[in-house]
């Protein structure tokens, strides 16, 4: 342990167990994604579902509006999702939980996505509870949400086993598994969700945990790709100014994922820093219209590229996301925002945008790097 600490302390890569499989090279990577489609998508969670935890759990499981809400992404060309798992429903029914993934892999596959599994998230609440979830706090964006582990739990490291047991234990049922597009190990994992309190010693214990979670998923031996995606800071390049958490998410990742929410010529510049890593590039949180990042500015750049894209909100439901981060400050109880953060269809399936639909639909039906020319009078 007080080896481990050391190399964590100097920002070193910790080296897998000789056990576990080796990292895919650069060479291993690009052939998974030569023979993928294009992929586009969205961070999907059902509009009946605040959180991870809703979603999942038996009582509010909700197959039927799944395959309703998939179908829309089916029309629009869209064909992977980025969808978030959490230990706890591990911990409560493994069994029950892994028979509704096997379900929701067969929904998504009836409509031509392969999604992208999320582990494990530092992300809002740091206190999650399993059972029936708070309703949504009127005019606050992803008022609900929740991290996994939970800061409780990064905190006692005896429980750090049975983070094992779930990782191993869902990536092993579904390591060769085609459905599946792959393992996304840690969302935003030096995410300080400042608005909590009570998270002190947080990015430490957290860098620790994911350098074993890489180590615990590749010892399951997954045949689709492992990664974690980088999110702050100015600089991604190869010796660049990166974080000790960027070095290890970057050093580790079979295939290159990050966010980012900027204008178009701040995303062009990141996918540029991160070419050089001669891997896949997976941008696997984007959009949100009033920060400048949208789906006219950052898709067809990504296009061009070959980038994945997964932007942020499908479906307007009890997430809230259709408002802004500021929500937290100033909820929107009496009036809507001018115009929609995040969110691609209204709950009533219309979409938000017709233009951004055509956009997706378009763009997707395209052969890999080809951004076609707008129909005359369209976007």
């Amino acid at each position: 342990m007080m080896l481990l600490a050391g190399l964590l302390a100097s920002g070193a890569v910790l080296v897998p167990a000789a056990e576990a499989r080796p990292r895919w090279t650069a060479a291993e990577a690009n052939a998974w994604y030569a023979k993928q489609p294009w992929l586009v998508g969205a961070n999907y969670t059902p509009a009946s579902a605040i959180n991870q935890l809703e979603m999942w759990q038996a009582e509010t499981w909700d197959p039927r509006r799944i395959d309703d809400e998939l179908r829309l992404a089916q029309g629009i060309g869209m064909n992977t999702m980025r969808v978030f798992l959490h230990d706890q429903l591990w911990e409560q029914d493994a069994e029950g939980f892994k028979r509704r993934i096997d379900e929701f892999l067969t929904i998504a596959q009836r409509r031509g996505i392969r999604p992208l599994f999320v582990l494990f998230d530092s992300c809002w609440d740091p206190a999650p509870k399993l059972g029936p979830q708070h309703p949504p706090i009127p005019g606050v964006h992803n008022s609900g949400w929740v991290q996994g582990p939970g800061m409780a739990g990064l905190r006692d490291r005896a429980a750090w086993p049975k983070y094992k047991t779930y990782v191993q234990g869902v990536i092993g049922a579904f390591k060769d598994d085609q459905r599946v597009l792959g393992w996304d190990l840690w969302n935003e994992p030096d995410n300080g969700a400042d608005q909590y309190k009570g998270q002190e010693g947080k990015e430490p214990l957290v860098r620790a945990l994911l350098a074993q979670v890489f180590v615990w998923a590749r010892d399951a031996d997954p045949s689709q790709p492992l990664t974690s995606g980088v999110w702050q800071g100015d600089d991604w390049t190869p010796n660049g100014k990166t974080s000790a958490m960027d070095r290890l998410q970057l050093g580790q990742s079979d295939v290159i994922s990050f966010h980012d929410y900027n204008w178009p010529e701040v995303f062009e510049r990141r996918v540029k820093q991160l070419i050089p890593y001669g891997r896949p590039i997976l941008c696997t949180e984007y959009m949100a219209r009033g920060n400048g990042s949208t789906f006219d500015g950052s898709l067809p750049i990504a296009k061009r590229h070959n980038v994945a894209m997964m932007n942020w909100g499908f479906v307007d439901g009890k997430t809230q996301t259709r408002l802004p981060w500021d929500s937290w400050k100033k909820p929107y109880t009496m009036e809507e925002p001018t115009i929609w953060f995040h969110e691609v269809f209204r709950a009533d399936g219309a979409p938000y945008r017709e233009a951004e639909t055509d956009l997706i639909r378009r763009l997707s039906a395209a052969p890999k790097m080809v951004v076609p020319a707008a129909p005359a009078g369209g976007d």
